[in-house]
């Protein structure tokens, strides 16, 4: 790993052992993934274009819209596995939990792009370097959600309809991928007594938060149209870890 590499992950990994999340700027997060990972990243971005409505919104909003995929990662390697619903239990999404969603897949030039590919093996690094050898599992259950947001003058949309939350997993990653007319959307970190920590805005492609989601909660806010005439959305790529 290259130098100035080592140090971005450092910088990364040191607020996130001590306060259990990190902001990850753009700049710091190209120099983790890669040049070669990230010299397509208009391809990869343009299939948010793609995806299907969710229509498991149980506050009947129509303004979510998402693919799904899930993913094995061990040292050895990295492999998706056979197209499965996404489930939450109502301890942690009391809004959409307790049944099985099933999405429309992640395409499968986009589950193999260069791009995921290496936000998957970050993520694993991270998580590896974080978590303590005896807590180690032999493979990762990991899980890739493509996220678009959309807002209408008089229907903001609501990037974690469920309010602050956490996801019932082990780790978070939330990266960046393009905001379109929108004002809004900041996210903030709260304890376990729901203090708040901190907070921060993803603002530029590749602006990227990572959270211990068994140390603390998160929450974004409602984004809203800057001109009303025109589309407005906010695209984002969120990876889960958790013990298989």
């Amino acid at each position: 790993m290259a130098e100035d590499t080592a140090d971005a992950l450092a910088c990364l990994e040191a607020p996130l052992r001590a306060d259990g999340f990190a902001f990850v700027p753009a700049g710091a997060m190209r120099a983790l993934l890669g040049q070669q990972a990230v010299a397509d990243w208009a391809s990869f971005a343009a299939s948010w274009n793609r995806l299907g409505l969710d229509r498991y919104m149980a506050d009947g909003g129509r303004y979510r819209r998402r693919r799904h995929a899930t993913f094995a990662i061990t040292a050895e390697g990295i492999r998706r596995k056979k197209h499965q619903p996404h489930y939450q239990s109502r301890d942690y999404n009391e809004l959409n939990g307790g049944i099985e969603r099933w999405f429309r897949a992640i395409e499968p030039e986009m589950g193999s792009h260069p791009a995921l590919l290496a936000i998957l093996r970050l993520m694993h690094r991270i998580v590896t370097d974080l978590s303590e050898p005896a807590n180690q599992p032999d493979v990762w259950h990991t899980e890739v959600h493509q996220f678009r947001i959309e807002a209408l003058e008089n229907s903001p949309g609501q990037p974690t309809p469920e309010g602050l939350h956490r996801d019932g997993v082990d780790w978070v990653m939330v990266i960046m991928v393009r905001r379109e007319n929108v004002m809004s959307g900041e996210t903030s970190i709260h304890d376990l007594q729901r203090t708040l920590l901190g907070g921060f805005m993803l603002d530029q492609p590749l602006d990227t938060a990572v959270v211990n989601d068994n140390r603390v909660y998160h929450g974004v806010t409602a984004v809203r149209p800057l001109d009303p005439a025109r589309p407005a959305y906010r695209d984002v790529l969120v990876v889960t870890f958790r013990h298989q």
